[in-house]
Order: structure tokens, then sequence, then C-alpha cells
């Protein structure tokens, strides 16, 4: 049963990397087609498990991609963002990203790990982080990648 699921995983994930998934629906015609007969919850489990999420870029339709696509490489820091970030905006070129109490460090230093080209740097208080980033547009950009993170933590 494990081997399947696994299975079955790797191929949402190559998938998605293919084809452009915007619904449920769509990923499970496209597993069908690989050979899975699926649920609506086995899909619903399996875009949870393997931590999917919506994106859109320069006004496409949403489709799923993988937290590694939207964030880049977290290695690990992810969960540090789900738990700690709580709030997210921007200022012109200035991302700010604010924590739970006591925070903000640990945030920065995992912002700081996922290597972001558009952030020339960090500066972190109790629970505040200010992102320096190169331009306003990359800003906004940003702003909407670390949303997710407050969405994931919704879930």
């Amino acid at each position: 049963m494990e081997i399947m699921k696994n299975k079955r995983q790797e191929t949402i994930l190559h998938i998605i990397e293919t084809q452009r998934i915007e619904t449920q629906e769509e990923l499970a015609e496209a597993l069908q087609k690989e050979g899975f007969a699926v649920t609506q919850a086995t899909i619903s489990r399996d875009i949870h498990a393997l931590r999917l999420k919506k994106s859109a870029a320069d006004g496409e339709r949403s489709h799923y991609v993988a937290l590694e696509e939207v964030y880049g490489p977290a290695q690990g820091y992810g969960s540090v963002l789900t738990d700690s970030l709580v709030r997210v905006d921007h200022a012109m070129n200035l991302l700010v990203l604010k924590t739970r109490p006591g925070m903000a460090m640990a945030v920065a230093a995992a912002v700081d790990a996922m290597d972001f080209s558009e952030i020339v740097g960090t500066i972190a208080g109790d629970d505040t982080i200010m992102c320096a980033v190169r331009s306003v547009e990359q800003a906004k950009a940003l702003k909407k990648r670390f949303l997710l993170f407050l969405e994931k933590e919704k879930e």
C-alpha cells in the first residue's frame, strides 16, 4: 500500500512539473491516464502530504506547484516560517515580515538560507524583519510567495 502511495505521489509531482494543473479534477484525470484509480479524498490527502500550493504569476490562472518551486530550496526552513510568520506586507521595495514574539531572528535566518536573489539583505528585531528587495515589483511578488506560508498555517 505504501509503495503505491509513494509511486502515486511521485507521479503527481511529475505531472505538476510537466503540465499546468488547475484543479483536483484535472489532477485526477492525469493520474488516471497514468494508471492510478483515485478518489477526490485521495487527491486531497496527497496534495496536503506533498505540500502543494496554488500559484499564479503575471496574471496567469492559478495552478498547483510544489513548495520548492514557490519558495526555493527551503531545506527544512519551511516549518519555521509556517509556525512563526504572522503577517506579510511591503512598503516600496521593503518587505516586512511580522512573526510571533521572539521568532524574528529564526525566520530571518531561514529567509537568508533560502537565498532569494531578489533580497539584498535582512534585518531582524524581536518580531519584525525588514527585507531590502531589489525592486518594488520583486517586493510585491515576494509578498505573495510569503503569504502562502500563512495559508499553510490555516490548513
